[in-house]
């Protein structure tokens, strides 16, 4: 370690020794990230790929550093004898210790948070999390659920603090002056003038290594490392979570302007390539069916015995799929619950930052509540956490529900239990909720439209006391069941009301988790495979299950306004899956600054600018063999279908089109 006590420059060389401690303290974080995450990233990762993603991940590391130690740098490097007292320098240990333990513990949390979103956190998480009431509550829940976590993070912290280097520092003199470090060890009042000359070239270099480590590039000619530049570094788009630090990854994104235009195409020409515009058919069949959507908190395919060589954690609604209409090559669109509600109700794909998150989610867009609501239908929306939890009411009503009921709600209805049904965390229970859901539908008129989105699926939403015993087989797996249970008592009392048989329940996933051992779901496919899932009582509707036609979440808008005879042109990125052939269906989305676009057996990944992988992904299920550069053919029409689809979105938000007026 540097010698500082005796040294005129004792401030700038603890300054340096204290940084590279929290290089090192950055770089354990990525490794926990590496160990607790193995599953995810084991399988293709070698020696080599290792060290080309740990030295792309110290470039970022610099300029997240950098960023969140200005402050102590400029205190440090300010060429003032000032800063060679004592008390000066407690100030900057503190300075220095509260910013990097924000940093560590946002990367700590990350190592968890991971497990769920399928990437780093970013600047919209506090959008997505603006409206919850109990964030401290569940903060504090996570943080005893991920007590090892925690505790990690609190030896960091505190490892900092007793290994930060203190420069030589000086009490007053006898006349009463403070005196310089130099001063006190070595020449005396005679070389001040060496001091600040040493001490201003010493700030000038700092503010140059400084702006370097912050670009993450010496050439002044390129344009500073934003997130998406992790892809550098990475042969898959979720290493590039490896890759970055959390606290990177939220300060590049603080002031980021979510989406820019491309101009791939000519606007003139755009539309003749892809229009999301759907037009009513010149015949249409007009049903009066209710339409009940339930939006299932992380029921990702890898869940369903039914769909996969394995026993899986969804007894009822395997026995659900052998009497409904089942898309097995099914995906979403994003990797949070905010993702899901734009994609579902109104077919709006997740786009680099999730659309309610952004300052375009104040634009017009379809609904399934408006369109049903003009053909005269009822609607409701129910979710069973605080009011106003994750932007979902506003969302709602943006879409045309008519209603929202929640925890407010439920806990008023004297039929239950109210706050004893709370989970004491996040949600009222499924199982209470969901009888309270069939309660109110039971009320409505028809035709109606209902939508809910349940919440007891995943830690840290804990089951009730009563079924721990009955589902004891890991946290997860415990909460998979749980859900599948309260699904199988809603069932139950549904079929015994009157609107049952005249009902069309659609049943999807909002997102996948990562919480299971099936290698084949962690990849960057893998991680947005769900089901989707059309129950007709009445058998009105073809079953079975269907393996070829590709579907995704923004399906559902089109598909059920076609079939229920919605006479109006409206917009979606998706299409009609009753009507639309196997080959023609295609389903995109976008992980960790890769877009994804899915059709016939292919699947291209483009990263904005150039495609960079090519698979078949129906029998390449572990992404292994790139075929890229052995057919250029079909990576060329898929990138053009892929562009004119990025390019319509882009241009449809920032020109507010995102509805047919």
């Amino acid at each position: 370690m540097f010698r500082t006590k005796n040294s005129i420059l004792s401030t700038p060389l603890a300054m340096v020794v204290n940084l590279l401690l929290v290089f090192l303290a950055y770089m354990l974080c990525r490794l926990l990230f590496l160990a607790v995450n193995w599953d995810m990233f084991g399988q293709n990762m070698t020696w080599t790929s290792a060290l080309t993603i740990f030295s792309g991940g110290a470039i970022f590391d610099a300029s997240a550093i950098a960023y969140l130690n200005a402050l102590y740098i400029l205190m440090m490097i300010v060429p003032l004898r000032l800063k060679e007292s004592a008390g000066y320098q407690k100030v900057a240990k503190w300075v220095f210790i509260v910013c990097n333990s924000i940093g560590l513990a946002a990367n700590i949390a990350d190592v968890a948070y991971f497990r769920f979103t399928g990437r780093r956190t970013t600047m919209s998480v506090f959008s997505e999390f603006a409206n919850e009431q109990n964030i401290a509550g569940i903060m504090g829940n996570e943080m005893l659920h991920y007590w090892y976590l925690t505790l990690v993070g609190v030896a960091l912290i505190a490892a900092l603090w007793l290994a930060y280097r203190k420069p030589h520092s000086c009490k007053m003199s006898s006349n009463g002056t403070s005196m310089s470090g130099y001063e006190c060890s070595m020449l005396g009042k005679t070389s001040r003038g060496l001091y600040y000359v040493c001490h201003t070239v010493v700030m000038l270099l700092t503010i140059v290594v400084c702006l370097i480590a912050i670009r993450g590039t010496f050439q002044i000619d390129f344009r500073p490392i934003r997130v998406n530049d992790a892809n550098r570094f990475v042969t898959r788009s979720i290493e590039t979570a490896i890759v970055l630090n959390t606290p990177f990854s939220i300060i590049r994104t603080t002031s980021v302007k979510s989406y820019t235009v491309p101009t791939y195409f000519p606007r003139e020409e755009l539309d003749a390539i892809y229009s999301p515009v759907h037009s009513p058919a010149d015949s249409l069949t007009m049903r009066r069916k209710n339409v009940v959507v339930m939006i299932l908190e992380s029921f990702g395919r890898a869940y369903f015995g039914s769909l996969n060589d394995y026993e899986g954690d969804t007894p009822f609604l395997d026995s659900l799929i052998t009497r409904s209409r089942v898309y097995s090559c099914a995906f979403a669109n994003g990797r949070k619950s905010v993702d899901a509600m734009p994609s579902i109700l109104s077919g709006i794909p997740m786009f680099v930052e999730p659309f309610m998150a952004t300052a375009y989610a104040v634009n017009e867009v379809e609904g399934l509540g408006k369109a049903l609501g003009s053909m005269g239908y009822g609607t409701a929306f129910f979710h069973g956490a605080t009011n106003g939890s994750m932007g979902f009411l506003p969302y709602s009503r943006a879409t045309g529900y008519q209603r929202y009921d929640g925890r407010t709600e439920f806990d008023a209805d004297p039929n239950f239990e109210g706050e004893k049904e709370y989970d004491g965390c996040w949600a009222i229970w499924d199982e209470p909720f969901l009888q309270y859901y069939a309660q109110e539908m039971d009320k409505m008129q028809q035709p109606f439209l209902t939508s809910v989105f349940t919440a007891t699926s995943h830690p840290p939403f804990s089951i009730p006391e009563p079924y721990r015993d009955v589902y004891p087989e890991g946290t997860m797996g415990m909460c998979i069941r749980y859900a599948d249970h309260a699904l199988k008592q809603f069932f139950a009392r549904a079929e015994k009301m009157p609107w049952y048989e005249n009902t069309l329940f659609v049943l999807l996933p909002d997102h996948t988790s990562n919480h299971h051992e099936h290698a084949e779901y962690k990849t960057d496919l893998g991680v947005f495979r769900i089901p989707i899932i059309f129950f007709d009582p009445s058998g009105e509707l073809e079953t079975g299950i269907d393996n070829e036609t590709i579907a995704q979440q923004t399906d559902i808008l089109p598909t059920l306004l076609h079939y229920l005879g919605y006479d109006k042109p409206f917009v979606s990125y998706g299409v009609d899956l009753f009507n639309t052939p196997a080959a023609q269906t295609w389903a995109v989305n976008y992980n960790n600054g890769i877009y994804q676009y899915l059709e016939g057996d292919w699947m291209l990944q483009f990263d904005g600018s150039q495609s960079v992988a090519l698979y078949r992904f129906r029998t390449d299920l572990m992404l292994e063999n790139n075929l890229l550069a052995s057919e250029p053919e079909v990576a060329a029409n898929l990138e053009r279908k892929l562009k004119a689809l990025i390019q319509s979105y882009m241009q449809r938000m920032a020109d507010n089109g995102l509805a047919c007026r």
